[in-house]
C-alpha cells in the first residue's frame, strides 16, 4: 500500500440509469447527505458523454470536498483528475494502474473469494472490495453470494487491510456488515432508487452505522 488510506463508513456509487440524474448531480446530493468518497460507475454511456459527465462530476466533487473514484477506466481517471480508480478482476492490473496514476492515487480492487482477497492484499492498492455479500439486482453477472460468514472469513484472511463490502447492502443490514468486519459499505440502490431522497437516504445510512475506530 502506497499511502495511509482510511475508508469512510459509506462508499457511495453513482448510477445514472437507476437514479435518472447526472453523475454530477448524484455527487452533489450524496455529499449533502455526508458522503465523502464517491465512485462513478457507468456501464452504458458512450465514452465521450461519460468523459463530459465525469469532468462535471469532478468539479462538483472538488467544491464539495468529495474524493472521486472512477470505475474501471484508468484513462478517464487521469483525464479528469479524479482521486483514483476502482478496478475489477478483468480490468487493467493494479500494478500498471499505479505506475500511471502515481503513489497518491486511490486504487481499489474487486474480489469475490477469500483466495482473491488474499492475493489482492499483496497488490499496490489502497483497499479491496469483497462481494456480493447479499443478492443484488444492480449487477447481472455477479459471483456467488458470500453472506456475513464469507465476509468474516475474508476479514480474518486479510487482517487489517482496508475492506469494502458490496452487494445488496441496505440501511437495514449495513450495520451487520460492519460488525462482520467491513470497514466500509458500498451502496448503490439503497441510496439512488428514489432520486428525490438521495441526500436523506445517505444521511440515514450514515447515522445507522457505528463510528469509525480511532487510531
Amino acid at each position: 500500500m502506497q499511502t495511509v488510506f482510511r475508508l469512510p463508513r459509506v462508499y457511495a456509487l453513482t448510477d445514472t440509469q437507476l437514479s435518472g440524474v447526472s453523475h454530477a448531480e448524484q455527487v452533489r446530493l450524496l455529499s449533502l447527505g455526508g458522503a465523502t468518497l464517491v465512485q462513478l460507475r457507468e456501464k452504458q454511456m458512450p465514452p465521450k458523454e461519460f468523459y463530459e459527465q465525469a469532468k462535471a462530476a469532478g468539479t462538483v466533487a472538488e467544491q464539495c470536498g468529495v474524493r472521486l473514484v472512477i470505475n474501471d477506466r484508468v484513462d478517464l481517471a487521469l483525464a479528469v483528475g479524479a482521486s483514483g480508480v476502482h478496478l475489477g478482476q478483468d480490468d487493467m492490473p493494479p500494478e500498471a494502474a499505479r505506475k500511471l496514476l502515481g503513489s497518491d492515487a486511490i486504487i481499489g480492487y474487486s474480489t469475490h473469494t477469500v483466495e482473491q482477497a488474499i492475493q489482492a492484499s499483496k497488490l499496490p492498492i489502497d483497499y479491496l472490495a469483497i462481494g456480493p455479500i447479499f443478492t443484488t439486482a444492480t449487477k447481472s453477472d455477479t459471483a456467488p453470494v458470500l453472506g456475513l460468514e464469507g465476509l468474516r472469513a475474508v476479514r480474518q484472511a486479510v487482517g487489517d487491510f482496508p475492506l469494502v463490502a458490496i452487494g445488496g447492502i441496505t440501511s437495514t443490514n449495513a450495520r451487520q456488515v460492519i460488525e462482520a468486519g467491513a470497514d466500509s459499505v458500498a451502496v448503490i440502490s439503497a441510496l439512488l432508487a428514489h432520486p428525490d431522497g438521495i441526500t436523506e437516504a445517505t444521511q440515514t445510512l450514515l447515522d445507522s452505522l457505528p463510528p469509525l475506530r480511532q487510531t
